[in-house]
């Protein structure tokens, strides 16, 4: 029993020794703000080991927890699904917790800062609400009419497919926050909520389709988009956001959807 302890503790330190061959030094350039400290953004560098396996957000993290703890930015399940850790990480949209360190140049400081168009409310925090807003304009839930139903509503598979691929928004304003419309007039919809809205207005057993247009057919709203692809290439779930756009577009010329 004693010698097997002693071999097992012999073996820790070359264990230690090759778990660490692993890590290198990464730079984060991260752009801070405190409204409370000044009403000027800086940029900061903090220099830390990591395994370039690992993701931004676990960098993060190590930042905070072990060099600065007023560090400020959003996450929550950490695997890509809430969309709470989007902003933009060598200058792109992106989720922090789907970025892997190795795939962005480690070798090269790796700049963090909050996503645009949003007013910043501390380091990597912006106010949501205005793009909160936005979505709830364009109505997204179901609406019907009559009585209510005494069975589920049913729905072909095919009656499905046609909105499948907006259904996968998380709501992270990647896309949004990546227009450039968006950014010279914080009116705009944005591509989000015209994603929101077109999962409902092709939804076969929705009956609020020609309300949603005409919100959408509104000075700010799918008119303003100039089909630069900046939210399909942001996009962290992979929609097709521009065809979506363009379709919702073309049902409000045909009125067919």
């Amino acid at each position: 029993m004693s010698s097997a302890t002693l071999e097992k503790n012999s073996s820790a330190p070359a264990d230690a020794e090759s778990a660490a061959a692993h890590l290198i030094t990464v730079t984060f350039r991260i752009r801070r703000f405190n409204p409370e400290v000044s009403d000027q953004a800086v940029w900061e560098d903090f220099q830390i080991e990591m395994d370039p396996k690992e993701r931004v957000l676990d960098a993060l993290h190590k930042i905070k927890w072990e060099l600065d703890g007023t560090l400020t930015f959003r996450r929550s399940c950490a695997h890509g699904i809430c969309g709470s850790d989007a902003m933009r990480i060598n200058g792109r949209n992106r989720l922090a917790c789907k970025t892997l360190i190795k795939d962005i140049n480690p070798h090269k400081p790796i700049s963090v800062e909050p996503i645009k168009g949003l007013t910043v409310l501390k380091d990597l925090v912006v106010d949501m609400e205005p793009f909160f807003q936005a979505y709830r304009d364009v109505m997204p839930f179901l609406i019907t009419t009559g009585n209510e139903p005494t069975r589920e509503r049913r729905q072909s598979a095919a009656d499905r497919e046609r909105f499948d691929d907006t259904t996968k928004c998380i709501l992270c304003a990647a896309c949004t926050s990546s227009c450039p419309v968006f950014w010279n007039d914080g009116q705009y919809f944005g591509p989000a909520a015209i994603v929101g809205a077109h999962r409902f207005i092709f939804d076969s057993r929705d009956e609020g389709g020609e309300q949603r247009l005409e919100i959408l057919n509104d000075r700010d709203g799918v008119w303003r988009c100039r089909t630069t692809f900046n939210c399909t290439e942001a996009c962290p779930r992979g929609i097709e956001i521009t065809k979506a756009i363009q379709e919702v577009k073309r049902a409000l010329i045909t009125r067919r959807f």
